[in-house]
């Protein structure tokens, strides 16, 4: 008996030993890629684009009196001029990744309040129902986050949310198209 277990410790333990090591050296990571260079004149799509964006929903919001500026939307602006090549900067994505993020972090705030649990779960709901709706857009978990956080009922789904993402994409059209060297979107759904 005494043998059977020192054979069996043999063939399980360096088994769990080699998924240790495996998983710890994925953590050493690699040399970074970096991005490819932007020319002058990206440069100033990005920045026009960037200063537009923001600045539309900031003027609408101060003329109007309405409630359209969130921090997610600087994220959004990242990747909407600066990277407007990627999936998570596509129309779908942006609408859609802040309208369903803003909708689970109602929804949690609106059946648990503004619990330091809620937040997290509204956040993490957020991104299942991205990931599973094939909108993911890394700014909807701020978005999600700001819902629970500061207490927002229905009505922040569509202002500031989803007003605000619908000026973002506008600016991204006319602006992203400015240049030879962009084409956006990739695609709309």
């Amino acid at each position: 008996m005494n043998e059977a277990n020192k054979q069996l410790n043999q063939a399980v333990y360096p088994c769990v030993g080699e998924r240790i090591k495996n998983y710890i050296c994925k953590m050493k990571g690699g040399k970074c890629a970096n991005l490819p260079k932007m020319s002058i004149a990206g440069l100033i799509i990005t920045a026009l684009g960037s200063f537009l964006g923001i600045g539309l929903v900031a003027i609408l919001s101060d003329l109007y009196q309405l409630p359209l500026l969130l921090p997610s939307f600087g994220a959004s602006a990242v990747l909407l001029y600066a990277a407007c090549h990627v999936p998570m900067a596509q129309p779908r994505n942006v609408i859609g990744g802040h309208l369903i993020s803003a909708l689970m972090g109602v929804v949690v705030y609106q059946l648990f309040g503004g619990t330091w649990w809620a937040i997290a779960l509204g956040v993490t709901m957020a991104i299942v129902a991205m990931t599973v709706t094939y909108t993911l857009h890394p700014p909807g978990g701020a978005t999600a986050f700001v819902a629970v956080y500061t207490g927002q009922s229905f009505s922040y789904i569509f202002s500031p949310v989803g007003l605000g993402a619908i000026c973002l994409i506008l600016i991204a059209l006319v602006v992203n198209n400015l240049s030879s060297e962009r084409k956006y979107p990739d695609y709309w759904y």
